[in-house]
């Protein structure tokens, strides 16, 4: 156990991936103490943060250990149990977001259910237990069906496209729960990060626009090109309606397509999330503080923008694993790109950091970013 001893408010954080990394210089800059709860001590925020306590997040006497001395616990991840989450609010421990609030972003069946009481909008669902299940919702809604894990996908894992029954029985013969949502022809994915704290104060980021790529996000064009002021108002404002009417408390990402009929909500996230890593240099508070904020019951901060375009690209991993040994072109090509390495392993479509790229003209700040990117993925020109 660490004998580190802290001089102000300690936030405990369950998980030491990025999101734990990234949230340590504006600890540091608010005079908060980070503690994480590592798997091991080579994970992403354990090779930066000094109170870094190794335990498992399922075992919940390694939960209880590390909360003492917490003045708030709160998350990297959604995969902690929920009867766990409960049972530290019971023990006395503060947690934001409560176990109430998170479950939406743990059990898809359960947000999908609770989306819908509220009144926001969702694609057609449904709980499916069988093929004839799955079968009787397209003869509803129309094939393709996605079917979703009911927990634990991410990153386009546990997501099955069904175009017939056959692709039905493979999905199934995972051995998941799965759920059955309608296939949305959608324009584009959008996103809307907002932040609550537990006294009822909220803010929202600016809509942005998510781009995929085999399920994964590559880019993050912030604000969302093209989208007019009233469809942006009501992105945020269906965000922030979620936030409240789930009692959330520190950030909320909620992905949401645009499609020609209007907005559908299609995910949720309560922690700092890729949609908004762009708001490190690309806001006045990034989202990293203002979760820090928000889980001690700080006023928030502007979430206003430091320029009037900004975009995120991520980096994945690729065939060569030195992408040190690129830093020079990129930095010397555009000393005004920002590079943000995660301490991972290079693996083949891993996410091991992003880059960013702040400007006034938006074709021109699309194109600074994915120089980057490629480069230091591939060696590559563009």
């Amino acid at each position: 156990m660490s004998s580190y001893s802290p001089i102000g408010p300690v936030v405990g954080v369950i998980g030491a991936g990025q999101l734990a990394r990234m949230s340590q210089p504006p600890a540091i800059a608010l005079g908060v103490e980070l503690r994480v709860l590592a798997n091991n001590p080579e994970e992403s925020a354990a090779r930066v943060v000094v109170d870094t306590r190794i335990g498992d997040y399922r075992d919940l006497g390694d939960l209880r250990e590390f909360a003492r001395g917490c003045d708030v616990i709160t998350f990297d991840h959604e995969h902690v149990p929920t009867e766990h989450i409960r049972a530290l609010a019971a023990n006395g421990y503060v947690v934001h977001p409560s176990a109430d609030a998170l479950v939406h972003a743990q059990d898809k069946a359960v947000m999908r259910e609770r989306l819908t009481a509220i009144g926001a909008p969702c694609p057609a669902w449904a709980r499916v237990r069988s093929v004839d299940d799955v079968t009787a919702f397209a003869g509803e809604h129309g094939w393709p069906v996605v079917l979703k894990a009911v927990r634990g996908g991410y990153d386009g894992r546990g997501v099955w496209v069904c175009r017939s029954p056959a692709d039905v029985v493979e999905a199934f013969a995972s051995g998941i729960e799965l759920m059955a949502e309608a296939f949305v022809p959608f324009e584009r994915e959008l996103a809307v990060l907002v932040a609550r704290s537990p006294h009822g104060q909220g803010v929202s980021y600016p809509v942005v626009e998510t781009v995929q790529q085999d399920g994964i996000c590559v880019e993050v064009i912030a604000p969302a090109p093209g989208l007019d002021q009233e469809q942006s108002a009501q992105a945020q404002r269906i965000a922030l309606t979620i936030a409240d009417q789930l009692g959330v408390t520190g950030l909320l990402a909620v992905e949401m397509f645009q499609t020609a009929g209007g907005l559908l909500v299609n995910e949720l996230a309560m922690r700092p999330h890729n949609s908004g890593h762009w708001t490190i240099e690309g806001s006045t508070t990034s989202q990293f503080e203002q979760h820090l904020r928000a889980v001690l019951d700080l006023p928030l901060g502007t979430p206003k923008m430091t320029a009037q375009y900004v975009v995120m690209a991520n980096l994945l991993g690729g065939d060569d694993p030195d992408v040190f040994k690129r830093y020079e072109h990129v930095l010397a090509h555009d000393p005004g790109i920002k590079l943000h390495f995660y301490g991972k392993e290079v693996r083949p479509g891993r996410k091991i950091g992003h880059v960013t790229a702040l400007g006034s003209n938006l074709d021109e700040v699309r194109a600074r970013a994915r120089h980057a990117a490629v480069h230091l993925m591939t060696g590559e020109y563009v």
